[in-house]
Order: structure tokens, then sequence, then C-alpha cells
């Protein structure tokens, strides 16, 4: 299990406000953190499962799964607000089924998540979805950058890597 906090940028860090790891905060990032971590309530990997579903939200749609001005915003988002759908969020097709395990791992409560990683491995494999090639991962990718870049300003990005 990775934690995506642990990589931070120095501008955001000279802003104050950062969204990362901080000595002596609450560990993790808080656009990666599950709702019950944030309430310090009891965690088990279901908690993982639901950084899982960010990091899809992400991959799939090239933004978090909440935005925020700060800190104390995304943690408000997070406990309260439900994530727009991938597909609408992106503007492209994603596969319904794909969508379903995405939004399944973000469920506010752990009951209502994937029980574990085997159990949403399984979700995933029965998918069957056809491999991407290198080629139609870089299309994709350019064509978000200049549908976001066209439509607002991009929102930091922070160790995301474009396909070669």
């Amino acid at each position: 299990v990775l934690d995506f906090g642990l990589v931070k940028s120095v501008k955001q860090e000279a802003m104050g406000d950062s969204l990362a790891t901080a000595v002596g905060r609450t560990p993790g990032t808080p656009a990666y953190m599950a709702p019950e971590m944030m309430l310090s309530e009891a965690i088990d990997g279901r908690a993982d499962i639901y950084a899982v579903g960010c990091v899809a939200y992400y991959l799939l749609t090239g933004r978090l799964v909440f935005e925020a001005a700060n800190t104390f915003q995304m943690i408000a988002n997070h406990l309260r607000a439900e994530p727009v759908p991938p597909s609408v969020r992106a503007g492209v097709d994603i596969p319904r089924e794909l969508e379903s395990i995405v939004l399944k791992c973000l469920a506010k409560g752990p009951e209502d998540r994937y029980a574990s990683v085997i159990e949403l491995s399984s979700a995933l494999a029965a998918l069957n979805l056809k491999p991407w090639t290198q080629e139609e991962a870089a299309t994709l990718w350019k064509t978000r950058q200049s549908v976001r870049a066209e439509s607002s300003p991009a929102p930091r990005a922070r160790g995301v890597l474009a396909p070669t």
C-alpha cells in the first residue's frame, strides 16, 4: 500500500495549505483518504479500497474525485458529497460495469465497498475488457488534455505520468 501523500510539491508546501501528508497531521492525503480515516474511526482494508477507487477515478477522468480550494473543503467533500460518475466527469464513454466498480470502491461506508481486494480483483477480472495499446492510451490522453485546456484551468496534479 502506498501513501500518495509522501510525494509533495515544494511549491505547494510554500503555499501553506497542502493536501499531502505532513508531520503532526493525519497520515495520508485527503484527496485519497476514506471517510472513516478522516473521522478517526476504526479502519481496515476497505479504506485502501477507497484509495484505489480514488486512483481509478483519476485514471479514468484526469481529475481528483473531489476538487477543493483547501484541505477542509476536500475532507468535507469526501465525508458528504457523492462523486460525479466518471463518464459524466470525463465526458467520455466508460464501460458501465467499470464505472460501477469504481463507484462501489468510493462508497462512503466501508460496509458498502468491496469486502477485500480479492473481491475487487474478481469484479475487475469479470469485466473482460479489451486491453489498450500504447497508441490508444496516448491518443486519449492528448484528447483529454486539449479538452481540459479549453474548458478550464487544469488542477494541480501531482505524480501523474502521461503515456509516452
